[in-house]
């Protein structure tokens, strides 16, 4: 299988340190060796890739920028770069490595008790174990604030009654970072399998993400020690702000299947010769969607450079990750809708990467 060149047309590779290349070439090398050989039959199955988890917490992907507990300690644009690669392989992997670790280790590291951090991090980190993160509801999927789950206080207990839907890795989560509106507002509860009163049921019939673990989770007089609470999650901010370091991961994720959609279309247009004989990348209508596919595509770098850069500094706030996700998502689809009309009827061949990202 060839290797992946890089999409770097304006030499932004200069503005990265010898260790973020470094860090980005383990990543590369990763997906090229270990993810593309078998990611195909993965998506025609629907079936998540479960033997590369331990692989991804070798690597230190896993909680990479969590210092101690296990974690690599990597900044944010070494931690961007990771998902651009991982999101080149599949947008479902790297959905896997962005919940474990900006949306369980994250808020368990930010909001949970020193039991719980020595408790879960390492296991999460390594691989051995695995969680999921449980906000979005089947009447609420981009509302919160509408959450209609509920934790009551009973004596040394939570009792928690609700439904959570579209979450990704839940039927096979060791432990559910689960969001419920108590008397005092929302609160975060760590909710383990095999919980009495806590269930899930895997969603099937996807035609996407395919190679991603979707599943809804119910609670029924779900009973949880007070030690199941996370101690300093008070609020709607909590929840809100494990999303944005989701939402950065994403922004960061979506290059890589663009880069991926781009290559495979420049690549193809170079030897599908139609009509004349010479090759489609010869006349000026292909040359355009090439010319702006890879447009955007660098000025999505950029962004998403600056941006990590704001994030290291300490700089970058909620809306700044909101516009390089809004951007580079929307960029991403359109990279991927021009690259499947330019491979015609093979553009909706899994033969091809393209169909999984549009």
């Amino acid at each position: 299988m060839p290797r992946f060149p890089g999409v770097d047309y304006l030499l932004i590779d200069s503005q990265f340190s010898e260790q973020e290349l470094l860090v980005r070439q383990t990543a590369r090398q990763f997906v090229d060796e270990r993810v593309l050989p078998l990611i195909r039959d993965c998506f025609r199955d629907a079936r998540f890739p479960t033997e590369l988890i331990p692989e991804l917490g070798r690597l230190g992907f896993l909680g990479a920028t969590m210092e101690g507990y296990g974690g690599a300690g990597m900044n944010n644009v070494e931690y961007g770069l990771v998902m651009q690669e991982i999101e080149r392989g599949d947008s479902g992997l790297r959905s896997f490595v962005s919940v474990q670790s900006a949306l369980v280790m994250y808020p368990i590291l930010t909001f949970g008790s020193e039991e719980q951090k020595q408790r879960w991090l390492p296991k999460l980190q390594s691989g051995e174990a695995i969680g999921c993160f449980g906000l979005t509801e089947p009447g609420f999927g981009s509302n919160p604030a509408g959450m209609l789950t509920r934790a009551r206080r009973e004596g040394a207990e939570w009792v928690l009654d609700g439904e959570k839907t579209w979450i990704t890795s839940g039927s096979m989560a060791d432990v559910a970072v689960v969001w419920a509106r108590a008397e005092d507002g929302i609160r975060g509860f760590l909710v383990e399998r095999g919980t009495f009163g806590f269930s899930t049921s895997e969603i099937h019939g996807k035609l996407s993400m395919r190679a991603s673990v979707t599943s809804s989770l119910a609670f029924s007089n779900c009973r949880v020690p007070e030690s199941a609470r996370l101690p300093l999650a008070e609020g709607l901010r909590a929840p809100l702000s494990c999303l944005t370091q989701a939402r950065y991961g994403i922004g960061w994720g979506v290059l890589g299947a663009a880069m991926d959609c781009y290559e495979t279309a420049r690549a193809y247009s170079i030897v599908r010769k139609q009509f004349d004989g010479r090759p489609i990348a010869s006349h000026q209508l292909v040359q355009e969607k090439l010319a702006d596919m890879i447009t955007e595509i660098t000025k999505a770098q950029l962004l998403a450079l600056q941006v990590g850069r704001l994030k290291d500094r300490g700089q970058a706030d909620a809306a700044h990750i909101s516009m390089l996700k809004r951007n580079n998502a929307a960029m991403a689809l359109d990279c991927a809708r021009a690259a499947r009309d330019l491979l015609g009827a093979n553009g909706i061949m899994d033969e091809y990467p393209v169909i999984a990202n549009a």
